[in-house]
């Protein structure tokens, strides 16, 4: 019997691992594939929570961890983290190569993965490229990942055409749709109840969850927060939920703004983490995600629950038919949460579809995956449209 080959499926952050998950078990199913997961980034970092523990709990064995020592949240720590990823794992390629990497997103750890696993000759596997998010400089290294691997899984049409723009061969991009979609139709998630009781609050009538990042590329991250605390600051009959901000720089701002605005609202509680079962849960149980994460357009629609997408961060995702998108002005906000609780639109969100779900995803991927070569995968060339 041929020996296995080796995948290494990197993980960086607790969004990024929630879409993995599924994956992960579908590839440990696989008797060609030898999983090892590798965790790093924010994921060993005490300030978010130390997310790294959810791994263990939902059985997985870690491979190896890779510590960046991420604390600051200026535009040189970010630097210093890609930098330490670069050296970091450039050490784990030299001592134990794998046949294959696994990365997902536009996370800044994961650019220092990609081109370590470039100068040993590791073929990359990614996930989701060819989409645009215009307030973030993630859109940037999204791109860059997909010049520096190899295989590419889309989420729809559109994506798959803009990737094989960049010079990609289309015989190795493949839409399999979004994880993220897939995760909501497969994952058993909690009740309201067994919510509440997790969580220590009670739902209202109205319940609204908040989703707030750092606009990386446009610094308008503390008039967005502010004029959207300054919206929420009205809504007393509401319970509001909020999920504490990635890793990527100015988050501190949004962090300490959060905490402060729920430690003088009864009305509203705050989670560093929340996991995704659990994210994905609350999703199902109140009546809109509001803020500016990607959840709000890769998950949130197939509940058919509003999102409130405010500002420019997420500028350039398809977007769902329950995507209200929103400028950073208090009375703005003000109006499009208004606009969620009218019969009309409550009418329209029924026919909501998801533009990222096409049905088994994960499955999918493994099919595409044990069909590859990977050794005929290096040198890359560049793909010429004709």
């Amino acid at each position: 019997m041929k020996s296995r080959r080796k995948i290494s499926v990197i993980t960086a952050t607790r969004a990024e691992y929630g879409l993995l998950k599924n994956l992960i078990k579908e590839l440990n199913n696989s008797v060609l594939f030898e999983i090892n997961i590798i965790v790093s980034g924010s994921h060993l970092s005490e300030t978010h929570g130390f997310t790294y523990k959810e791994i263990l709990e939902d059985g997985f064995k870690i491979e190896e961890k890779i510590n960046l020592d991420i604390d600051g949240d200026k535009p040189i720590d970010i630097a210093t983290y890609t930098s330490r990823a670069i050296s970091s794992f450039s050490s784990l390629f030299e001592n134990n190569k794998p046949d294959l990497i696994i990365i997902l997103g536009d996370r800044y750890e994961l650019l220092g993965v990609a081109l370590s696993a470039m100068f040993f000759s590791v073929p990359v596997a990614h996930l989701y490229g060819g989409e645009i998010t215009f307030g973030a400089i993630d859109d940037s290294i999204r791109h860059s990942l997909t010049k520096l691997s190899q295989i590419h899984f889309v989420a729809n049409e559109t994506y798959k055409k803009r990737v094989i723009q960049l010079g990609e061969n289309p015989n190795y991009v493949f839409n399999v749709g979004g994880l993220g979609a897939e995760a909501v139709m497969s994952l058993k998630l909690f009740t309201k109840s067994e919510i509440e009781k997790k969580l220590g609050f009670k739902f209202k009538n109205k319940n609204l969850l908040v989703t707030f990042h750092p606009t990386t590329s446009i610094n308008s991250s503390e008039i967005e927060i502010t004029e959207t605390l300054k919206s929420l600051s009205k809504r007393t009959d509401t319970q509001i939920i909020f999920t504490m901000p990635n890793a990527d720089h100015g988050n501190k701002f949004i962090f300490d703004a959060i905490k402060k605005f729920s430690d003088l609202n009864k009305n509203s509680c705050f989670f560093v983490s929340l996991g995704q079962k659990m994210y994905l849960s609350c999703l199902k149980n109140v009546d809109a995600v509001i803020g500016n994460s990607s959840s709000g357009l890769l998950e949130a629609p197939s509940f058919k629950i509003a999102t409130i997408n405010i500002g420019e961060r997420q500028e350039g995702r398809m977007k769902a038919s329950s995507v209200i998108d929103c400028q950073p002005i208090s009375d703005n906000i003000s109006d499009s949460i208004d606009k969620i609780y009218t019969d009309q639109f409550k009418k329209n969100i029924l026919s909501t579809v998801n533009p990222n779900f096409n049905g088994a995803t994960s499955t999918k991927i493994v099919s595409i995956l044990e069909k590859i070569n990977f050794k005929e995968l290096i040198p890359k060339t560049f793909f010429d449209l004709k």
